[in-house]
């Protein structure tokens, strides 16, 4: 089964790859859309942020049930460990494989797989936080369903660059 990596952030060509603001609401900063076909096995993720929030705040890992409305990505953003690997086989779309919501959707049921949370500005000198689990414990994201990375940023924004590595 090839492993695969996605960043919240066009394919990183020219220019270094993007980071997102997280705003101070809900915001879906990542959102990977598992195929009707396949499940899809977590092996990490992880993120960094460019200064620390304004309060306590919280980046969450979760599998919906409802899409959020994201930038689109494409089949080159999502990629392979293994050059040798097949194209991903993750649904791309504004409703599916993207980052950075502009719409969260309503979600009416989830499943969270890590709640992190971040502390305010006061004392904080490690601003990325990275997470693999062990393979007897690696969550596994169903078919036909949305894992994100999702942040609620209580004060202040910050930049994120966030990630998920994948077995599919």
């Amino acid at each position: 089964m090839p492993v695969y990596t996605v960043y919240n952030a066009p394919m990183a060509t020219t220019a270094a790859t993007a980071k997102v603001s997280t705003g101070t609401v809900v915001k879906t900063m990542l959102q990977v859309a598992t195929p009707a076909t396949r499940y899809i096995e977590l092996i990490s993720w992880g993120y960094s942020l460019d200064i620390a929030p304004g309060a306590a705040s919280v980046v969450e890992l979760i599998q919906t049930d409802v899409a959020a409305t994201v930038t689109a990505h494409v089949a080159a953003g999502v990629q392979p460990i293994d050059a040798n690997a097949p194209a991903s086989l993750l649904t791309l779309g504004v409703n599916a494989t993207g980052y950075t919501a502009t719409v969260e959707g309503t979600t009416t049921a989830s499943r969270i797989f890590r709640a992190v949370q971040v502390p305010s500005t006061a004392g904080v000198t490690d601003l990325t936080y990275e997470w693999q689990w062990m393979p007897d414990e690696r969550p596994i994201v169903a078919v036909s369903k949305f894992l994100r990375v999702r942040t609620t940023f209580a004060a202040g924004s910050s930049n994120m660059s966030c990630w998920v590595t994948f077995r599919e």
